[in-house]
């Protein structure tokens, strides 16, 4: 049995898929990017600002589905630019200081809406 999360504090996907979908107490989410959730609009000219807005999206879906960053399993990154690593880092970081989950992180020739960086990640609820 799956259930699909969804919320209104995160931007609506852009694409046939759904904000997060939980299976046998795994919480799946999708990738965001910088999107106000409000306006749809891009939000940050630089990879540490589109990231601060990225994170706050992934907490809402988290937090939607009854989990948060405490409890994220992994997480996938995706750069426009690899020397945008050091910057992302930095702000991704602050949301996992004492327990930091798996991760990987590579760049990509395109993201959606051209944007900088886009995570993903798996949790338990």
């Amino acid at each position: 049995m799956k259930k699909i999360h969804s919320t209104n504090s995160a931007p609506a996907a852009i694409g046939p898929y759904s904000q997060a979908v939980s299976y046998n107490g795994v919480l799946y989410c999708s990738g965001q990017i910088p999107l106000n959730p409000d306006t749809m609009e891009v939000v940050g000219e630089t990879a540490a600002e589109q990231t601060a807005l990225v994170m706050k999206n992934l907490k809402a879906v988290l937090e939607e589905a009854g989990s948060d960053f405490s409890k994220v399993l992994k997480c996938s990154i995706f750069l426009a630019d690899m020397d945008d690593f050091a910057a992302v880092n930095e702000v991704y970081g602050a949301k996992f200081e004492s327990d930091p989950p798996a991760r990987e992180t590579v760049a990509v020739k395109t993201l959606p809406k051209n944007v900088l960086v886009e995570i993903s990640c798996i949790a338990h609820i």
